[in-house]
């Protein structure tokens, strides 16, 4: 490299930055091959997270199944480790873009990444329907190798707070009006259905789907990946996220702790005793 030409030195740190999404030169903004002044004014934002996701524009109906699922997610309480995160970082002076990432950085595999197993378990009974299994042996197999896998929690499924989760009937009607206008296939909803049922007759009680497993049938009708889905979710509690970092910020309180101070935590280690340094 030492000896090439400058020129194509150049190329080659122009080729280290290749990108499918964005060209632009000087007056020249184009996403996804698109002038940004045409798309000003006539995208959406959820649209625009399509472009720029997908690299082609949606349909009205694509839009409107994923901006639902993003509505739906945005947030649950400051209960939420990640909103309980948002308030307790802005209190602590640290301003409102370091609250929201600090907030954003816990959304993991137990927090924030159900959606993306889910999708998981929904991809391997699909793939399993290909094959020529029934939906019932399809879900079975699927659900068997998960729990080998990752254990018996079924993402997506039961949740802690609600008995049955408002925000999952919802999504799931949408799906099936878009899959009566052939806006998607519609399949999803019949796989989640059936791993609802699965769990029912695995365990003996109703597990109903939650707004995890709802989301996961709406990205997986839209054609995401289960990685994508995750980064769709992180996307929609952003917003709840920044909504709360804000709300403590216009608090005024300072220092907010994970619990007031009137309520003591429960210690277990050894009980108070003398120090003598060892010889």
């Amino acid at each position: 490299m030492s000896n090439s030409d400058p020129k194509d030195l150049v190329q080659a740190a122009s080729d280290w930055w290749r990108t499918s999404v964005i060209d632009i030169h000087p007056g020249e903004i184009d996403i996804r091959g698109y002038p940004v002044q045409d798309l000003i004014g006539q995208l959406s934002f959820v649209e625009m997270i399509w472009l720029m996701t997908r690299g082609d524009l949606a349909s009205r109906g694509q839009a409107k199944l994923l901006e639902a699922a993003l509505v739906a997610s945005v947030d649950h309480g400051p209960h939420a480790p990640s909103i309980a995160i948002a308030q307790m970082a802005a209190s602590c002076g640290i301003g409102l873009n370091n609250a929201m990432a600090s907030a954003i950085n816990v959304l993991g595999d137990s927090h924030g990444g159900a959606g993306q197993d889910c999708m998981v378990i929904y991809g391997g009974v699909r793939e399993r329907l290909s094959q020529g299994l029934s939906l019932t042996e399809a879900t079975d197999r699927t659900l068997d190798e998960f729990v080998a896998e990752k254990g018996k929690i079924i993402p997506g499924f039961g949740h802690r707070f609600h008995p049955v989760d408002p925000r999952a009937e919802p999504l799931l009607s949408l799906v099936r009006e878009a899959a009566e206008a052939g806006i998607v296939e519609g399949v999803f909803v019949s796989i989640g259905r059936e791993v609802e049922a699965a769990l029912k007759r695995r365990t003996g009680k109703s597990i109903p789907m939650n707004i995890d497993g709802a989301t996961a049938v709406i990205f997986a009708e839209l054609g995401f990946s289960p990685e994508m889905g995750r980064g769709l979710f992180i996307l929609s509690r952003s917003v709840g996220v920044l909504a709360h970092g804000w709300d403590a910020l216009q608090s005024g309180r300072r220092n907010k702790g994970p619990m007031p101070k009137e309520i003591p935590f429960t210690y277990q280690g050894p009980a108070r005793r003398k120090f003598v340094r060892p010889e």
